[in-house]
């Protein structure tokens, strides 16, 4: 595993640049998924994505200051759980701070204790190869080592600051 400490970079930040960076982002929708770490720890990201397909890699930023930070800091490896519309409510307490996000929740211990979410509609394992700080976030990159696509579903996004459901597009027909 690489891990990087560099310097922050210069900023030019204002609260201005702030404000209009939030608001343009609201309006860019985002899969919403739950990443988990051995802990058990885990939070609500919209940051996931693919990095390269060979290596099998995918990244997730989290801010440092985020009470998970620790312990995915000290993870080797994390889970991935892409929720459906159907998930509306694990996401949101996933999103909580200051509760225990796995309270009634069901998922099974996968190697190392890695929790993995049972109601989940697609999940994957990854072990760390990259961490390193950007801005006030920590990027973390892994390699994919497992999965599984328990059902298709509609995707559930973030935008404009609520939940929402992706459709296919056209949408079907009416019967």
């Amino acid at each position: 595993m690489t891990t990087s400490t560099d310097h922050p970079a210069q900023t030019s930040a204002t609260p201005a640049t702030d404000e209009i960076l939030r608001r343009t982002l609201r309006r860019h929708a985002a899969g919403v998924t739950v990443i988990t770490v051995p802990g058990p720890a885990g939070f609500t990201a919209t940051s996931f994505t693919s990095v390269s397909l060979r290596p099998p890699l995918v990244s997730f930023f989290l801010g440092l200051h985020a009470s998970t930070a620790p312990a995915v800091g000290d993870a080797d490896r994390f889970a991935v759980h892409v929720l459906g519309t159907h998930n509306a409510a694990l996401a949101g307490q996933f999103a909580r701070s200051g509760i225990d996000r796995f309270r009634g929740v069901a998922w099974t211990a996968h190697e190392d204790g890695l929790p993995v979410l049972d109601e989940a509609p697609a999940w994957l394992t990854a072990r760390v190869t990259l961490r390193q700080r950007v801005g006030d976030h920590l990027l973390v990159v892994g390699e994919v080592e497992a999965g599984s696509v328990r059902r298709d579903v509609e995707a559930l996004v973030h935008h404009d600051g609520v939940f929402a459901a992706a459709r296919r597009w056209p949408a079907p027909a009416p019967e």
